[in-house]
């Protein structure tokens, strides 16, 4: 028989899978949660109505925006990969290399990264960094910026097609809503730094110089004439498109139904429940009653319901894409709030979900607490840079 080393309460099979009591002190607390959660959800709505309100909003959910979404992304994922193939992502990344120091302090070659991930996922600068091309311009300081860099920039081709895809008069928002996540990020990205010149003890005018005979950069294109090459990149960047888009769907259904039924209140004209998709036990908007006075004042929130967009993309940027539409059709977000909305969605894009594989994946794992914290706080200074860049400007 396998011998499992011994841990207090965690065991470490040879496999390296970890192994616990079969039945523990947490199996009796996640069950007494799960009770209570669908026993407050029957004493409000009634237990007949529960699973039947939320199967129709998962399904809803499901068919309307989770499908909406793989679109989205089918056709941003084509886009992207077109631009990729003929060169135009390496001549926007030679225009905004040399803007990297002025703004986040880092060489000119973390555009590259910046526009990696914009295209794509957070996880993306993970390629990049273990690319020793792309690493030798780093100092060890600059390195630890890496997971908050790139989530600076992940998902943000797919958070801005999806809210300009819900009007064109969004436009402007969306476009506020990108330089608010800049702006995010560069906070997130210049603390991160300073935290890393400490612990590595760097001066902290030291930089890698770029070497002289390192000109001439290439890039790899596709076998094939033109049009093989055009469609050939189309076709993968849909693929990648509906990849992400499946990726995407299963948190899209889980977190949005339970966050709409967790949001939004009875259908019926006299407050009954009817059973339908999207009703709900109003039990965020309360709690977010306390949120409310700083959320107005940073984000210009008027509803409390808006809460459940910031929290829900913490953790997955798709399925806050999400909520927005109904948001819009309730009439509680405008223009700003699309604007805040998208510079959140990108900054954040979910990374409480990525952030501690990316930083375990780099050897960064003791900057965990303060990569972390860095990027909350990166944004919420996005949401409050656009909804003051919006109302500065319109």
């Amino acid at each position: 028989m396998s011998k499992i080393k011994k841990s207090p309460k965690i065991q470490i099979a040879p496999d390296g899978s970890r192994m616990v009591k079969a039945i523990s002190k947490e199996t009796y607390i996640a069950l007494a949660l799960l009770i209570g959660l669908f026993v407050y959800l029957g004493s409000v709505m009634g237990i007949d109505k529960v699973f039947s309100i939320m199967m129709k909003t998962g399904f809803d959910v499901l068919i309307n925006t989770s499908f909406y979404i793989m679109a989205v992304a089918i056709i941003a994922g084509a886009v992207a990969y077109v631009m990729s193939e003929f060169g135009i992502i390496a001549l926007i990344n030679k225009i905004i290399s040399p803007i990297m120091r002025p703004l986040f302090g880092l060489p000119g070659a973390a555009a590259l990264g910046a526009i990696t991930c914009y295209i794509s996922d957070n996880p993306a600068i993970l390629a990049l960094a273990a690319d020793e091309g792309f690493d030798k311009y780093f100092t060890p300081a600059e390195k630890t910026a890496y997971t908050n860099l790139g989530t600076t920039f992940g998902m943000g081709l797919i958070v801005t097609a999806y809210m300009l895809s819900l009007g064109k008069e969004y436009f402007p928002a969306v476009l506020i809503g990108n330089i608010s996540a800049i702006i995010g990020g560069i906070v997130s990205v210049r603390l991160m730094i300073r935290s890393g010149k400490k612990y590595y003890k760097e001066d902290r005018k030291f930089k890698v110089e770029k070497p002289k005979d390192d000109q001439g950069e290439m890039r790899k294109i596709r076998s094939g004439g033109g049009f093989e090459r055009l469609m050939s990149s189309m076709m993968d960047g849909a693929k990648s498109g509906v990849q992400l888009g499946l990726a995407c769907a299963s948190g899209t259904v889980l977190i949005c139904t339970f966050v709409m039924i967790l949001t939004f209140g009875p259908a019926g004209d006299n407050g009954e429940y009817l059973g339908v998709a999207y009703e709900g036990v109003k039990l965020l908007p309360r709690l977010g009653e306390f949120f409310m006075p700083v959320a107005k004042i940073t984000w210009g929130f008027e509803f409390s319901e808006l809460l459940a967009y910031p929290f829900t993309a913490l953790g997955a940027v798709g399925s806050a894409m999400g909520l927005t539409k109904g948001f819009i059709d309730s009439g509680f977000a405008n223009a700003s709030t699309v604007a805040v909305f998208t510079g959140m969605g990108i900054c954040w894009s979910g990374f409480l979900s990525t952030h501690i594989g990316m930083l375990d994946t780099l050897k960064h794992n003791h900057f965990t607490k303060q990569a972390i914290g860095y990027h909350i706080l990166g944004g919420i200074v996005a949401g409050i840079a656009a909804n003051y860049l919006y109302m500065l400007f319109f």
